[in-house]
């Protein structure tokens, strides 16, 4: 038992040397979130049933994105999170808000997301935020979705989206515009395609 306690605590340093997860106690000097290229402007209203609806939700993701972190990815077997890094709230969170805002900018759907009415939406927008990491072979970050489009007539449509913004410091003040610019240039190719 001594020796597992003690191996435990020798891969938890040896980890504290690659990765700066905080102390928990200091809050960050700053937060990165994500906002909307296209925002409809007040007073813009949309009407429709429950029939035209389109529900979009929060996209699934893998499990290093499921934190508030930056998920660097070293190599193709490797990820440590980006030092000073944080978001105010989970990837896949600012993600659909960024997606329902700009699909509602750019189109005459009837847009709902988040809440009870997703659920009753015939029309559901989902899939998996599959990367929204910052390569360093590359020197860019990557945003990559996976779009499942469900229509009212029972059809099933589904695309890949991506958008990598190359020549990106590996640092808090750069990579919140990449990751700004590249989750928006996904969220206009997503809505061109659902039209």
């Amino acid at each position: 038992m001594r020796f597992i306690k003690l191996g435990c605590a020798v891969a938890a340093l040896a980890l504290g040397g690659c990765v700066s997860i905080g102390s928990g106690d200091e809050a960050p000097d700053q937060l990165l979130t994500l906002t909307p290229a296209a925002i409809a402007p007040a007073g813009d209203a949309a009407t429709g049933d429950m029939a035209s609806a389109l529900a979009v939700t929060e996209p699934s993701t893998p499990q290093h994105l499921n934190v508030i972190r930056i998920p660097v990815r070293l190599n193709d077997s490797s990820l440590a999170y980006l030092q000073d890094a944080f978001w105010v709230q989970k990837p896949s969170q600012l993600f659909q808000r960024v997606l329902a805002e700009t699909i509602r900018a750019t189109s005459d759907r009837l847009v709902i997301g988040g809440g009870e009415l997703d659920y009753a939406a015939r029309t559901q927008l989902g899939g998996e935020l599959v990367a929204m990491d910052y390569d360093v072979p590359s020197s860019s970050v990557v945003v990559r979705y996976d779009a499942v489009l469900r229509q009212p007539d029972g059809d099933v449509r589904t695309q890949r989206f991506e958008s990598v913004v190359s020549g990106v410091a590996p640092d808090a003040l750069s990579v919140g515009p990449a990751f700004n610019q590249a989750v928006n240039e996904v969220a206009a190719q997503v809505a061109d395609w659902v039209g």
